[in-house]
């Protein structure tokens, strides 16, 4: 018995995922983030570490996504607003997608709300995907809106306080999709029944505070091209819906389009096409404003969502190997 000889005890190598013995190679498995036994840290104390520094992250992807859905509300806003313009009453083309996106931000803000505050990796991941679809979007929407809204047909005429419009300045898509002859007669019809020009002989009662007004500052764009005729006409003033008497007809073929019967006016003419476009321009333009700078805040918050759900998973999976289960 004095003779026989003893195993020696296992010795850790850190390249080694087993202990490797002096006499005796065991085939036991140990987890590979095993604790050394000397380890200054106890093992309950790193675990302990790990579950809040999860839940921090947990915490954090909760507050951006409830910022996510504050950004929507802008969003929503913007789009309502756009759909509430008189002259977006008469194009239902453009009056819901910005609402419709507006919502469904909320939406998915709310679900990975839910997820990152109890912790569902299954809405987590759907949340960053969807969200992740919706900016783009978005982004999309905005640079197609820059695009089309960049030309301008507006010019100022000489002794009078508004611009008129020429619907050739105007982008080629917004002249095919908003005002060609398949939609403009329904347009034309909504227009019609709107008090956009009756507005004006409520407002001007000689025909210098006409000439020298910015009509109205909503719809002065729509105003100047649909309910007077071109001033190169040189139609003598009677009222702001009332014109005779043209001293040059040839000077634009919208000369012949007006009108004094209410229902008709300049509903006809290229210029009332082009003032509908313009209000539409710049109706856009102030909207814009408020989507850039919830983009900017919805790409800031998904990239630091992203950051944080991706630490909560290195946190978990860390978490799973000190307590042996892979």
């Amino acid at each position: 018995k004095g003779n026989t000889l003893k195993a020696s005890p296992p010795v850790f190598f850190p390249f080694l995922p087993f202990p490797l013995a002096a006499k005796s190679f065991p085939y036991k498995r140990t987890p590979f983030f095993q604790i050394p036994p000397n380890s200054s840290k106890p093992h309950s104390q790193n675990l302990s570490l790990s579950l809040k520094t999860m839940a921090l992250s947990n915490n954090l992807t909760a507050v951006l996504n409830f910022i996510a859905f504050l950004c929507s509300v802008p969003i929503v806003a913007s789009g309502i607003w756009l759909a509430s313009q008189p002259d977006n009453e008469c194009i239902h083309f453009v009056r819901w997608p910005v609402v419709l996106l507006g919502l469904l931000v909320l939406v998915v803000s709310l679900t990975g709300f839910v997820g990152a505050y109890w912790y569902k990796e299954t809405l987590l991941a759907f949340y960053l995907c969807c969200m992740a679809i919706l900016i783009a979007l978005l982004l999309t929407l905005l640079v197609f809106a820059f695009v089309v809204t960049r030309p301008d047909g507006g010019y100022a005429v000489p002794g009078r306080g508004y611009r008129e419009y020429r619907i050739e300045g105007f982008s080629s898509w917004l002249q095919g999709h908003i005002v060609d002859s398949k939609n403009w007669g329904a347009i034309r019809a909504c227009l019609a029944e709107s008090d956009v020009c009756s507005r004006l002989t409520r407002s001007y009662l000689t025909a210098d505070q006409f000439f020298a007004g910015h009509i109205s500052p909503l719809q002065q764009r729509l105003q100047s091209g649909c309910c007077k005729p071109p001033t190169v006409c040189g139609y003598s003033y009677v009222s702001p819906t009332t014109w005779l008497n043209p001293a040059n007809p040839t000077g634009d073929p919208d000369c012949y389009n007006w009108s004094n019967e209410p229902n008709q006016l300049c509903y006809n003419c290229n210029s009332c096409r082009a003032g509908l476009l313009g209000n539409l321009r710049k109706e856009w333009r102030k909207a814009s404003t408020f989507l850039i700078v919830a983009a900017v805040v919805l790409i800031f918050v998904y990239v630091v969502a992203c950051c944080a759900f991706k630490n909560a998973q290195t946190e978990d999976l860390f978490r799973r190997y000190k307590q042996g289960w892979a």
